[in-house]
């Protein structure tokens, strides 16, 4: 390994020593939030004994820390909470991962390391930097870079165990890795779009080996996720050319729906409930005899029709949906139809981008927007009801004269973390503290 491509920065040898006794004695707790929407990939979060309305001097930071530029969400494991980010100073851009205390916000470790970045990714207004959220099982954290390096880090002193260059190995366009990592069993899945023939791919998890490669689909925004139907284990893919089941084993396909989304627009990672499959604004059903499936609604498929937003995930409750449209209104659905059963246009500034993710906690829900605010409401078929609201962090990436921030943030241990362009901030949600 070449030694001189990245760093490990440590910080309080002692101090990492002690809480290293601490996570090996909480490894898997309950309150984590291990990866992209959360430890199964929901968004929910099912902690008790959570503010059901905000003070009315707003939310304790506990605290807050300057980061860089990137799209990923943070994780918490084991008491730390990870951010994944880029350090841009023309010319150099180096990709990091920052490892911080959650309860203090002390930085434990940083590993950084050297990757080519062109030089239109050093405008502001571009918004370059790694957007794939990172992924962390016992005591291993595992990072895909903006271009395809993957690194499985130690979790307690961010040593490097293995890296992957995919970049290197295949064709991956330039800053285009932007969806965030899953372990099936023993495998790492990477979707890419790396050419010929190896869009999606599984690593060993120990090793990172190349176990399989499949598909050579264009890479979307849309994370992977694994499910089971008809009695299979089924990755589900939605990439900008088609919406794919892949046998997670060993890659083979199970079936494939062609489709063309432009990659603004394929986002959404697929939402399961029962037989019925979920993609943005598409509904399907899955046979519960071969893996199989076919389309529910929309009759008319195209993208100004199956896409409910390009930043932000829907939300599959019951025989409803909630979810956010594009240009900023909350929607919700009826799930056997797709027919619009309200729209509220109250809780972000309506304009093209805009983005409201959606948190089940306890029998109401977290919301937190574009404008960095997170806010405590009731979702139900009847309407929106608006609790409390507290601003929570500042945007900062410009686009069309606004500012937002797009990161979903991590909820654990009592509390939300988010992170924008510019820093990543902790609050207390805990009743009490």
């Amino acid at each position: 390994m070449n030694q001189t491509r990245f760093a490990i920065f440590r910080f309080k040898p002692i101090a990492v020593v002690v809480l290293g006794l601490l996570v090996a004695a909480t490894e898997g707790v309950a309150g984590d939030w291990t990866q992209f929407l959360g430890s199964n990939r929901d968004g929910r979060w099912d902690e008790k004994g959570i503010l059901e309305s905000f003070p009315g001097k707003g939310l304790k930071i506990q605290w807050r820390h300057k980061v860089g530029g990137g799209f990923a969400s943070p994780v918490v494991a084991q008491g730390r909470v990870f951010v994944f980010d880029v350090e841009l100073t023309q010319p150099t851009a180096r990709e990091r991962v920052h490892c911080f205390d959650e309860k203090s916000g002390k930085v434990l470790w940083v590993f950084a390391y050297q990757e080519h970045y062109s030089e239109w990714t050093f405008v502001p207004e571009r918004g370059a930097g790694p957007t794939a959220t990172p992924i962390v099982e016992k005591q291993r954290i595992y990072v895909l870079g903006a271009s395809g390096f993957v690194h499985c880090l130690d979790a307690k002193t961010g040593t490097v165990i293995w890296e992957k260059n995919i970049g290197r190995e295949y064709q991956v366009a330039e800053m285009s890795c932007r969806p965030s990592p899953l372990i099936e069993g023993s495998l790492l899945i990477v979707f890419t779009g790396a050419k010929p023939g190896a869009s999606v791919m599984a690593l060993d998890k120990e090793t990172g080996r190349e176990v399989w490669k499949a598909l050579d689909d264009l890479v979307s925004n849309s994370s992977p996720m694994a499910i089971t139907a008809a009695g299979k284990r089924q990755l589900i893919v939605w990439s900008n050319n088609a919406l794919t089941s892949l046998d997670p084993a060993n890659g083979h396909t199970f079936w494939r729906e062609l489709m063309s989304t432009s990659g603004n627009d394929s986002t959404a990672t697929p939402v399961l409930q029962g037989n019925r499959l979920l993609v943005s604004g598409l509904m399907m059903e899955l046979s519960e005899d071969v893996p199989a499936a076919r389309f529910l609604w929309p009759e008319n498929r195209v993208p100004t029709k199956r896409l409910l937003s390009n930043t932000s995930n829907p939300l599959f409750l019951g025989e409803y949906i909630y979810s956010a449209r594009s240009s900023g209104e909350l929607v919700c659905l009826g799930a056997a139809t797709g027919r619009q059963v309200w729209s509220t246009n109250s809780v972000t500034a309506l304009k093209n981008g805009a983005s409201i993710n959606i948190t089940p906690q306890g029998g109401g829900y977290f919301l937190f927007t574009d404008e960095g605010n997170l806010i405590r409401a009731g979702l139900s078929p009847t309407g929106y009801r608006e609790i409390s609201r507290c601003h929570l962090i500042d945007p900062t990436w410009p686009f069309a004269g606004a500012k937002y921030v797009y990161a979903p943030p991590a909820f654990a241990d009592g509390r939300v973390i988010a992170r924008s362009e510019g820093e990543v901030v902790c609050a207390s949600l805990k009743k009490g503290w």
